[in-house]
């Protein structure tokens, strides 16, 4: 069985900058503080925090949304979720970005969830808040 997750978070930078931060390898590793190499066309493939996370990118439609097949290394072979991240302009030059992932695994749901929050959300916040 598995099971979606659902977050959003508000960055203080514009919707191109956020969607660079997930889509470039060099910004992603600086953030994250671990190795990445992503792809930006559509078809490409990534991996992130050193290999652990690893898929293709579906769709890539720069600063409105990606779409990602995405899976960790310790899940069942062959399973992979889709996540989806959407990006809208606010005020003041932020953005709100929507997140879901479709598809994880049970087991993975509780660490998945924290691990967007800590890994990716309140770093992405922080590189922004410094710049």
């Amino acid at each position: 069985m598995a099971k979606n997750i659902y977050q959003s978070a508000v960055i203080n930078g514009a919707p191109k900058d956020v969607y660079e931060m997930l889509v470039d390898s060099k910004k992603h590793a600086r953030f994250t503080g671990a190795p990445a190499r992503i792809g930006r066309a559509e078809g490409s493939l990534f991996s992130a925090y050193g290999g652990h996370l690893v898929g293709r990118t579906i769709e890539a439609l720069p600063a409105k949304r990606l779409v990602l097949a995405w899976r960790a290394l310790d899940w069942p072979a062959g399973a992979y979720s889709i996540a989806t991240f959407e990006f809208a302009a606010l005020a003041g030059g932020r953005t709100k970005l929507t997140f879901t992932q479709f598809g994880v695994p049970d087991a993975s749901v509780k660490s998945i969830r924290n691990g967007w929050r800590t890994y990716y959300w309140k770093p992405l916040m922080a590189a922004f808040a410094h710049s």
